[in-house]
């Protein structure tokens, strides 16, 4: 198994150019003054398509022309932000997309899915539109992209912390959500880079542990039901191979409960005034885990990865249903 390493990233880097956005970093003044330490959001919910996903599909697509072997189909697997993000890429391409996915897709992804051009196929659960991918994937001249299971998937989402660590100097530490582990694989790899010293620590729901679960076990362990989460684009089943070798050498993980996922959604909406989805919101409760197991109080600088911005009315409402801006954040 050859894994993706930082020239891949950088390769990817170059091939994003003039097709992706340099999103920018905020923080909040108030949040560094209640919690007593310096932290910045890379805010890939202004990404195209609204989350970091078309990082990986663009570099997955841009690849195969490169290697002038473009197919003439397409096909993927996703809950929705890698779906869009497959849809966008191709029709730069001018290759149709079939999406396989499960009928609790969010509406909100779903109809921008369509809108890019692409098919969506429904299904009653993830395991049985991942079957049905790979069958229809075995079709001449067809290619699947995977939503995080590949080199150049993993690639393609490390540029979104290359591009942060280009900006900011003496973190102490990163944090990003892990679905299916894409995206803190790519972390991953472009902060040991910048500095070996930093942490690298990631965040799952806990009603969606599967990465927990085999960290645990040191096996990949597969969720035996649809997850109900408010964080959807961390309901996976299982990570992949690739990923879980990188999740294996994290500084950090931690699983986070419902509650405080909505917390820190309605906080960061509020603080950043931006739409954030509440799988990288969740993302928060690691950062504030992490802060108060250190050994030291001094004042940190961490980045966090501010993944996605796109959220269904239904999970807004979730969100809402209980008032937590009253309960300001603290460690």
């Amino acid at each position: 198994m050859n894994l993706p390493n930082y020239l891949d990233i950088e390769s990817a880097q170059l091939r994003l150019r003039s097709h992706v956005k340099e999103t920018p970093i905020l923080s909040s003044h108030l949040l560094n003054d209640w919690l007593g330490h310096d932290i910045f959001f890379k805010m890939e919910c202004l990404q195209t398509t609204g989350a970091f996903k078309l990082r990986g599909a663009y570099n997955f697509i841009a690849k195969l022309a490169e290697n002038n072997a473009l197919p003439t189909s397409i096909v993927a697997n996703s809950s929705g932000n890698h779906a869009q993000a497959v849809a966008y890429a191709a029709k730069k391409f001018n290759i149709p997309v079939t999406i396989y996915c499960t009928k609790t897709i969010s509406p909100v992804k779903a109809a921008a899915t369509k809108f890019y051009g692409a098919k969506i196929l429904t299904f009653d659960s993830r395991l049985q539109a991942d079957k049905a991918v790979a069958e229809a994937s075995r079709a001449i001249g067809c290619v699947w992209i995977p939503p995080f299971n590949h080199p150049d998937i993993i690639a393609g989402q490390g540029t979104a912390a290359n591009e942060a660590f280009s900006k900011i100097d003496g973190l102490d530490a990163v944090f990003a959500p892990c679905g299916g582990g894409g995206l803190i694989s790519g972390t991953y790899i472009t902060a040991k880079h910048f500095n070996t010293n930093i942490q690298v620590v990631g965040a799952e729901p806990l009603n969606a542990n599967d990465a927990a679960s085999s960290l645990r076990s040191g096996v990949i362990e597969t969720l035996t039901h649809a997850p109900n989460t408010l964080a959807d684009g961390a309901a996976t089943p299982s990570v992949g191979e690739y990923t879980f070798e990188f999740i294996k050498q994290l500084d950090g993980f931690y699983e986070v409960n419902e509650n405080r996922i909505a917390y820190w959604t309605q906080w960061l909406q509020h603080l950043l005034k931006m739409h954030i989805e509440p799988t990288c919101a969740m993302t928060m409760q690691a950062v504030a885990d992490w802060l108060n197991n250190q050994p030291s109080k001094d004042k940190k600088r961490l980045l966090v990865i501010i993944s996605g911005g796109n959220i269904s009315a239904d999970s807004m409402q979730k969100v809402w249903k209980t008032d937590y801006l009253d309960q300001i954040p603290s460690l």
